[in-house]
């Protein structure tokens, strides 16, 4: 690695761990919203895996965001030991579950959904791909809002409260910690938390991009006739492809979880689905930098117009409400985006481009 590429990573590691240190300044609110932001980055990581890297249009892709979620509920949280007397004995005061136990869990669980999710669907393309993945997506949160009776398993719509904070290395991220005199909030504490995930999330997916199985993906996504016919097992890098993305998910779930300390279905709407994708796709699919970046922008976005929609409603003598005022501003704003920048606000170098005429 030269030295500029040395001191730009520098300077931007450096940037990313003082950022939270000056938006708390302002108060907890701004550095929250970063937090959700680098939620989202990590969905959007995990979803390009699928549709950037594989060329599968997953619009389903929420269900395994709540699959994680309620995973680290339910290991996190007294719901079960109020609900079942086998857990009330075992668990007295509840399932209080380590970190280094519920990631790899949620991870796994979200992986072992997206291999369920893949396997009925390795004939299916575009547009029925589409429809079917959905219909999963809505599946998920229609069970969960019902898995209340007879047995209280999610608590239906009223969702699971009282989820415990993360616990790393004895310190509770759910509290303020004193370092050298200054203090960090909990919300300051997440950052760095989910900031590492995101770290270790971009290596893994730079990683899969430039092997032989993000290749192989790409054949697929291009013609995966021909791919088949070059000998690349389509199946099973399909369903690798949707285990792949689908882990991202569930560990991003979990910490949701926890960060909000109560889920319930209402978060896992198709809205959310439409919004992750929408992320890959106004970012650059396939692109790595273009994926982060459309997705702070497009997390931060909604945040960002309520200081514009506030002054329009007050200007009309509140005859349009500001809550669908502030999604009409973000839908003309992603459609001006795309009619400017149609392949992506950072494209991937490679993707569209012509072949090299031949030289006579």
């Amino acid at each position: 690695m030269d030295s500029k590429k040395l001191i730009t990573f520098l300077a931007a590691a450096i940037g990313l761990l003082v950022v939270p240190l000056f938006a708390q300044q302002l108060g907890n609110g701004p550095v929250r919203i970063i937090d959700l932001a680098l939620l989202y980055v990590l969905l959007a990581l995990g979803l390009n895996i699928v549709v950037g890297y594989a060329g599968l249009l997953d619009l389903g892709y929420v269900a395994f965001y709540a699959v994680g979620a309620y995973m680290f509920a339910l290991l996190a949280s007294p719901h079960l030991s109020e609900n079942f007397e086998a857990f009330q004995a075992m668990f007295p005061n509840g399932l209080h579950s380590p970190l280094w136990i519920v990631i790899p869990a949620g991870a796994a669980l979200a992986a072992l959904f997206g291999v369920l999710l893949g396997a009925p669907t390795l004939k299916l393309r575009g547009d029925y791909l589409a429809i079917v993945t959905l219909g999963f997506g809505e599946i998920i949160r229609v069970f969960m809002n019902n898995l209340e009776y007879p047995l209280n398993i999610t608590n239906g719509p009223r969702g699971i409260g009282q989820i415990d904070s993360f616990h790393i290395f004895g310190v509770d991220l759910g509290k303020s910690w004193e370092v050298f005199g200054f203090t960090l909030p909990s919300v300051t504490l997440y950052y760095y938390l989910f900031l590492a995930l995101v770290v270790a999330g971009v290596v893994i997916c730079y990683r899969l991009e430039n092997s032989r199985i993000g290749r192989a993906w790409m054949a697929i996504r291009e013609d995966e006739i021909a791919a088949k016919a070059m000998g690349i097992n389509t199946r099973n890098l399909k369903l690798l492809a949707f285990g792949m993305g689908a882990t991202f998910g569930g560990v991003s779930g979990a910490m949701f979880a926890s960060f909000q300390g109560f889920v319930s279905p209402e978060s896992f709407s198709l809205q959310e689905s439409v919004m992750i994708v929408a992320m890959v796709v106004l970012g650059g699919i396939g692109h790595i930098p273009g994926v982060i970046l459309g997705a702070l922008m497009l997390s931060a976005l909604p945040e960002v117009l309520r200081y514009v929609a506030g002054p329009l409603q007050q200007m009309t003598d509140g005859r349009l409400d500001a809550s669908i005022l502030r999604q009409l501003l973000v839908a003309l704003a992603m459609i001006g985006i795309m009619l400017a920048r149609p392949r992506g606000l950072w494209p991937a170098p490679e993707h569209g481009k012509a072949a090299p005429k031949p030289v006579k």
